[in-house]
C-alpha cells in the first residue's frame, strides 16, 4: 500500500503544482479506490494532503512573484464560513452518495478546465485591445509587455494585474465564489482551485499566473479550517499513510511547478481532463449502483 501512495501523490502533487487548481480533486479517489480508504476518512486525510503540498507550492510561486497575498487573504476568509458548514453538513451524508456526489464534481472541474484553457486559447487569437491610460502606463513600465498585459518583464517578475472597480455586483459575486469554494473543500475535501481561478481572473481581474499562485494560498487556508472543524470526528485516520503520501504530493508540486515553465500548458490541461473524466466515470460506476 506504501508503494501505492508515492506515486499517487507525485502525480497528484504534479497536477496540483502545474495548474494550480483541479489537480487536488484526484486525492479523494486515490484515497479510496488506491488505498483502500472510507470515503470519509479519505475526504477528511485530503483536506490535510492538498493544503499542506498547495502551501509548499504556494511559497515557490511567491518566490516567483506570483502570489497577491491581500487578496487571497480576504477571499479565503470570506470562504471560511462555507469550509466549517460544508465540513459538518459531509459527515451526515452516506458515503455512496458522497462518492457519487464527487463524481459529478470532477465532470464540472473537467468541464470547467477545458473551458478555462478554450479562453486562454481565444484571447491569444485575439487583436490586441485598445490601451486605457493604465496599461499605457504598465506598457512604459515594461516595455516588453504586451498590450493586453498578458506578457511578464522577465521569467520571474510577471506584471501586476489590473485589478476592476470594486461595484456591489463585484462583491457579491466576490462573496458568493468564495463561499462556495468552502463549501466544496468542506465537503468533498478538495481546494476548489477549479473555481477559485476564473473567479480571481474574471472577478478580480488577476492575470492568469497570479491567479494561480494565488488559489494555493487559499486552497491552504480552507483545507486547514475544513480539517480543524473535521478533526475532532476523525480519531481512526492512517496517519503515517497520510504522512508518505502528502510527502510525495509536496515533492510532485515542486516539480510541476518547474514542469509548468518547460511544458505547454494545453497539453498538461488536456491529458489531466482525460484523466479527470476517466476517474469521474470509475467512481460514478463503483457507487451508483448502490443507490438503485
Amino acid at each position: 500500500m506504501l508503494a501505492v501512495a508515492i506515486p499517487a501523490g507525485l502525480l497528484i502533487g504534479l497536477a496540483l503544482g502545474a495548474l494550480g487548481g483541479g489537480g487536488s480533486i484526484l486525492t479523494v479517489p486515490a484515497l479510496v479506490y488506491l488505498l483502500d480508504q472510507a470515503p470519509h476518512a479519505a475526504t477528511t486525510g485530503s483536506l490535510l494532503i492538498v493544503g499542506t503540498a498547495a502551501l509548499v507550492g504556494m511559497v515557490a510561486h511567491r518566490r516567483a512573484r506570483r502570489v497577491r497575498i491581500g487578496p487571497g487573504l480576504v477571499f479565503a476568509g470570506l470562504g471560511l464560513a462555507g469550509s466549517y458548514v460544508g465540513s459538518r453538513l459531509s459527515t451526515a451524508v452516506d458515503p455512496h452518495v458522497l462518492l457519487t456526489a464527487f463524481a459529478a464534481l470532477m465532470l464540472v472541474a473537467a468541464a470547467a478546465l477545458r473551458q478555462r484553457g478554450g479562453a486562454r486559447r481565444h484571447a491569444a487569437g485575439a487583436p490586441p485591445r485598445p490601451r486605457s491610460a493604465e496599461r499605457l502606463a504598465r506598457a512604459r513600465a515594461h516595455p516588453a509587455a504586451l498590450a493586453d498585459g498578458s506578457a511578464t518583464a522577465g521569467p520571474t517578475c510577471p506584471l501586476p494585474s489590473v485589478t476592476p472597480r470594486i461595484t456591489t455586483r463585484r462583491a457579491v459575486t466576490i462573496v458568493a465564489a468564495a463561499t462556495a469554494v468552502g463549501l466544496v473543500t468542506g465537503f468533498f475535501g478538495v481546494g476548489g482551485g477549479f473555481v477559485i481561478v476564473p473567479a480571481l481572473v474574471l472577478v478580480l481581474g488577476f492575470d492568469m499566473p497570479a491567479a494561480v499562485g494565488t488559489s494555493l494560498l487559499v486552497i491552504a487556508i480552507t483545507s486547514a479550517a475544513a480539517l480543524v472543524a473535521r478533526l475532532g470526528g476523525q480519531p481512526d485516520l492512517d496517519w503515517p499513510l497520510l504522512g508518505l503520501f502528502t510527502a510525495t504530493a509536496i515533492a510532485g508540486s515542486l516539480a510541476g511547478n518547474r514542469l509548468a515553465t518547460k511544458v505547454d500548458e494545453s497539453t498538461l490541461r488536456g491529458a489531466f481532463v482525460v484523466l479527470l473524466l476517466a476517474v469521474a466515470v470509475y467512481t460514478g460506476a463503483r457507487s451508483i449502483p448502490y443507490l438503485l
